[in-house]
């Protein structure tokens, strides 16, 4: 997965390199390219250039390409290939997109490509059936500019990435439900993860057969979403430099798009470096958390989340085994959980400081940064264009861990099974 993803980006800069990809003469410096071609490929959407006026109508092409790459997944679009080309898989392929999709088994690794690809489409065809009419009869477009937006915009939402083809990204349209819902649906959509969303498919009126994750996943959401949008709401109401001048029924639109952006996605109906310093704080916690798994979020997931919550619980009531919707955890998953909670805290603080020494920024701006860009959100205060190169390369190692760090790290630990045939004596250190 690591030298798949590591070839997309390295593919996808070389390509934005070259001097079509711009619209000003002379190309783009390798570095912007490298950081936008990361940013896509890892679904991201932070940018150090303005996406509508630095890129050629080429450029959005190859940009809108790594998305749809980075949220269909290497390995699963690999395979893809291989079924197309040689309609066969080898077992090392199955291993990779299995892991990949966190799928149970590895028996029918091909439906289960088929049906990712699929569902991104298809969702992505329904998202554009409603982004489409509304800009060519609410906006003015032209049918081929109306139609080429469309597109780009439901295979960014629907990815999770965030990119947008206007300088100020989606402001221009904060008070449009019909344009900001459909983008929300896609987005949350592609957040929940593709084992979520087959299994709704094929079991949506049977919630008594939903698998723990499913469970989580879809409670986590819900929860998550209402508490973003009411705090949202409340702390940004009468903010001049946000929700301020908008009418009420606005308000409540931006707040829910603004919400369900934590989810990795990466829009923004609002100033985001104009809103209120306990809002960033409250955003840093819901992009931290982000989406579900083998999806097109990131984060450390709302099921890693959860776990830790429930096994909180659990040692506060003094049981011993953590029980989810009628289930035991195993206590393999616990371990799992904490690996790569610690390992996203670890890196995100050394990113934070690393940061703060380059920049001189203050941590509030710089912390805000290293978290949209270690959960592959793309939601920027607006200090990413003035970051100096160093600062720069901090950011793309951040964003290719996010995306990559927890997903492989995930699979590694799940994997891996070696057995002990001793035990050694136990001792308890002094806790608290």
């Amino acid at each position: 997965m690591v030298v798949g993803f590591a070839a997309a980006v390295l593919v996808g800069t070389l390509l934005l390199w070259l001097p079509p990809m711009t619209l000003e003469p002379g190309g783009t410096s390798f570095i912007d390219a490298l950081f936008t071609a990361t940013s896509a490929v890892c679904v991201t959407g932070l940018t150090v250039v303005d996406t509508e006026l630095h890129w050629s109508p080429l450029g959005h092409v190859v940009i809108m390409l790594l998305i749809q790459l980075g949220g269909l997944g290497i390995m699963i679009f690999a395979s893809l290939i291989g079924l197309v080309l040689a309609r066969k898989m080898s077992v090392r392929s199955r291993l990779n997109t299995a892991a990949e999709a966190k799928a149970v088994g590895y028996d029918d690794v091909r439906g289960l490509v088929r049906g990712i690809v699929l569902i991104s489409f298809a969702i992505e065809g329904l998202t554009w059936m409603f982004l489409f009419p509304r800009l060519l009869f609410g906006y003015d477009y032209s049918p081929a500019d109306a139609a080429w937006h469309a597109l780009f915009h439901s295979v960014s939402s629907f990815n999770n990435a965030g990119f947008a083809l206007y300088t100020n990204n989606m402001i221009d349209f904060v008070a449009d439900p019909f344009i900001c819902i459909p983008m929300c649906a896609a987005i949350i959509l592609g957040g929940l993860g593709f084992p979520v969303i087959m299994q709704l498919r094929k079991e949506f009126t049977r919630p008594l057969h939903w698998s723990m994750n499913t469970k989580i996943v879809l409670w986590g959401t819900l929860v998550l979403l209402v508490v973003g949008t009411v705090y949202l709401a409340i702390a940004e109401w009468d903010n001049d430099g946000t929700f301020g001048p908008l009418s009420p029924g606005a308000k409540l639109l931006a707040a829910f798009f603004m919400s369900t952006q934590t989810r990795t996605a990466g829009f923004n109906s609002i100033d985001v470096g104009q809103m209120h310093d306990e809002s960033w704080v409250v955003m840093d916690v819901l992009m931290f958390i982000g989406g579900g798994p083998a999806g097109t979020a990131g984060g450390i997931k709302v099921t890693t989340f959860a776990v830790l919550f429930f096994i909180l619980m659990t040692e506060f009531r003094g049981e011993g085994a953590v029980n989810i919707f009628g289930k035991r955890l195993s206590r393999a998953v616990h371990r799992q959980a904490i690996t790569v909670a610690l390992v996203a805290v670890g890196a995100v603080m050394t990113a934070t400081i690393l940061l703060m020494h380059l920049t001189k920024l203050d941590l509030d701006l710089v912390a805000f940064e290293a978290v949209s860009a270690f959960a592959t959100v793309g939601l920027s205060t607006g200090i990413t264009g003035d970051l100096p190169p160093s600062a720069e390369i901090i950011l793309v190692l951040l964003m290719f861990l996010g995306r990559i760090g927890p997903l492989t790290l995930g699979s590694a630990i799940a994997l891996r099974d070696r057995r002990i045939l001793y035990e050694l004596p136990k001792e308890r250190p002094a806790i608290g």
